[in-house]
């Protein structure tokens, strides 16, 4: 780090070694910013760090994806851990194909620390889904068994799609029709899914955004707005979130990296 001191007419710069912890005194904050314990059965084993180099961190790099991008650019910036939602090694595996080689090449080579938060992080207060409805505006924000809901100025279904098109900058389809939506559930992610939504028809909803909708849903759940705002568009506010949260905590430099899939249609 360079501080320039200002006398008068003159300046001086003065060499000050950059601020840095240890990894494993990072590990407990994190914890606590997205408890292990939330997450799904299914990720037990999947959170946390998943590429551990006992480093000291001097720079914090957050993505929604560890992609090769976001890898190479980490490296290009300095960073000594990559925090992200999404696992660079989901399934167990046997062998190590070149694209994952590739990937672990760039971690390893620029000696980057790989830690992941999904489902809890999901889950956690202040975490993807809290990111997402505030993002989109709502208010009286209530948790509910997954997912939140939460009010908006009334307004109809042609307002309301504009609304999350431009608040979360993405492309969107939707299917169904309200004369009015006030009250929405929101939940990041692969969210459309059958129980969810009956949770939303059961809170009243008038509205529920996710991503990734499916003939079967569409079919199902004619009666409720179901909006798809795409899985990138749903869960990156919540990455983007944590970054000056984490720059607060722990007084460290961090840096968000945007990497959206760009899907061409015609």
């Amino acid at each position: 780090m360079i501080i320039v001191e200002l006398f008068s007419d003159r300046f001086k710069l003065i060499q000050i070694d950059s601020y840095s912890m240890q990894l494993k005194h990072i590990i407990p904050i994190l914890e606590e910013i997205a408890p292990p314990e939330l997450a799904e059965d299914f990720d037990i084993g999947r959170i946390g760090l998943t590429l551990n180099l006992e480093n000291n961190v001097n720079k914090i790099a957050v993505a929604l994806d560890p992609t090769e991008y976001v890898l190479k650019r980490a490296a290009e910036i300095g960073a000594d851990l990559l925090i992200t939602h999404h696992t660079l090694i989901f399934q167990p595996i046997n062998c190590i194909d070149k694209k994952l080689a590739d990937s672990l090449k760039i971690a390893i080579d620029n000696e980057i620390s790989l830690y992941s938060m999904h489902t809890n992080f999901d889950k956690a207060k202040g975490g993807i889904n809290d990111a997402l409805a505030n993002r989109l505006g709502l208010t009286d924000i209530k948790e509910i068994p997954i997912g939140r809901i939460g009010t908006i100025t009334p307004c109809s279904t042609e307002t309301f799609i504009n609304h999350v098109s431009k608040s979360l900058s993405t492309h969107i389809q939707y299917t169904g029709n309200k004369e009015e939506i006030k009250k929405v559930m929101v939940f990041g992610g692969s969210g459309f899914r059958s129980e969810y939504i009956e949770t939303a028809r059961k809170y009243g909803a008038d509205a529920y955004v996710s991503s990734e909708i499916k003939h079967d849903i569409i079919r199902s759940f004619s009666d409720i707005l179901l909006v798809d705002a795409t899985h990138y568009a749903t869960e990156n506010p919540g990455m983007q979130d944590l970054c000056p949260r984490l720059a607060g905590k722990l007084k460290l430099d961090v840096e968000f990296i945007d990497h959206d899939p760009f899907i061409k249609t015609i």
